[in-house]
């Protein structure tokens, strides 16, 4: 879960919701100076099923005493997070092989690149590495099927996976800004394009985070518009019970952000 504060009050916004504005992004990608998306389908599926392994926590948030609110995404305890990550990958398989390679990689991407094993306990620290090892054995599983595959073979090199998981990760931090509505964004970097990367700004219209203007145009279209939804989540508690009985009764929002070329 995260949190956008306005001046109205605060929103809450589910992992699962944020994932589905990435798969909005994916799907509105691509022209000649950024390219095309392949294989298409199964990337976009990949980026909108990313935080899937959420599904099961969001239903039934746990509180974050220090807070008053639900544990936000980047709040989780480790043994939580490794747990949600664990499965999301498995969750996506039965949907197709490629978007399960993705959402796999998402995760381990996220620990081999942020992750600083000398701030965990010594059992925090070997169950990410159990974690690493078990995902890694995993995407060789899944790549294997893939290369033998006709049809997937093309899309399974090194060069094309990489670019793939970028991919990923770029929509996911777009996602991110926009559910997070700041009016101040940071630069979006090494964002493949057709033959090289490059920086993406996304820069409020008239200090409205709602309505972004973003340079280079990554879009086959003239503008995009998302929407996606939130709940007005304006208390805090200190019991879990009553938060989420709460949530449950929250009204529901209809958010949109509207990108614009400069």
């Amino acid at each position: 879960m995260l949190y956008r504060e306005t001046i109205q009050g605060r929103i809450a916004i589910t992992q699962l919701t944020h994932a589905w504005l990435s798969g909005q992004l994916a799907r509105a990608w691509g022209n000649d100076f950024f390219g095309s998306v392949a294989p298409r389908e199964e990337v976009c599926l990949g980026a909108e099923q990313h935080d899937v392994g959420h599904t099961a926590w969001e239903q039934a948030p746990t509180l974050n005493p220090r807070t008053g609110l639900p544990y936000s995404f980047f709040e989780m305890p480790r043994t939580l997070h490794l747990q949600i990550w664990s499965t999301a990958a498995r969750l996506v398989l039965p949907q197709g092989r490629y978007p399960a390679l993705l959402v796999s990689l998402q995760g381990t991407g996220l620990y081999e690149g942020y992750y600083d094993a000398t701030k965990e306990t010594p059992e925090n620290a070997q169950a990410v590495q159990n974690y690493l090892s078990q995902e890694r054995a995993f995407q060789q599983e899944l790549l294997a099927t893939l290369r033998a595959d006709p049809h997937y073979a093309p899309y399974t090199t090194e060069e094309a996976v990489a670019r793939n998981q970028r991919l990923i990760k770029v929509w996911d931090a777009f996602s991110l800004a926009i559910c997070f509505g700041h009016r101040q964004m940071k630069p979006l970097q090494h964002v493949p394009t057709a033959t090289d990367t490059t920086t993406l700004t996304l820069t409020a219209r008239g200090n409205d985070p709602t309505q972004l203007i973003v340079t280079p145009w990554p879009f086959h279209r003239e503008q995009v518009t998302l929407v996606y939804e939130g709940r007005s989540l304006d208390s805090t508690f200190s019991d879990e019970t009553m938060m989420r009985e709460a949530l449950k009764r929250a009204s529901w929002l209809t958010l949109k952000t509207t990108l614009f070329p400069d």
